[in-house]
């Protein structure tokens, strides 16, 4: 009964509902609704981590490099993993795969940001004259 005690209170518990993670689906938004919420979350947090299953990884992967070939993000880290799942139609345990890429901001981040803002001021001051 020792052990067992002790082994509940060595537990760490994970928060599951990270306030900088994204769960990226690719048939609920659109991409750049994903790469926009990336930027808003690495400016509140410094960095953001995207999250997919299955068919969805592309979608996160092409999140990835749209925010780092544009100078806003750096990788951290990237997890690759399978999860278990049940089939809806069949009933039937399925695996599918699984891919954590944590992103964080560059050196000049704000900066690009802040030129991004005036530049869309500019445009929006044009339209409207």
């Amino acid at each position: 009964m020792e052990e067992i005690v002790e082994g509940v209170n060595n537990i760490t518990i994970v928060d599951l509902h990270k306030k900088n993670r994204i769960q990226v689906s690719n048939t609920k938004k659109p991409l750049f609704f994903y790469v926009n919420l990336a930027k808003r979350y690495m400016q509140q947090h410094s960095e953001v981590e995207l999250s997919a299953l299955g068919m969805a990884i592309a979608t996160v992967v092409t999140i990835a490099e749209i925010l780092k070939n544009n100078g806003l993000a750096v990788e951290k880290k990237i997890a690759t993993s399978t999860v278990d799942m049940r089939d809806e139609s069949r009933g039937r345990p399925i695996q599918k795969a699984k891919i954590e890429i944590v992103l964080g901001k560059t050196e000049n981040f704000d900066e690009l940001m802040a030129a991004a803002a005036e530049e869309r001021e500019a445009a929006e001051s044009e339209d409207q004259s």
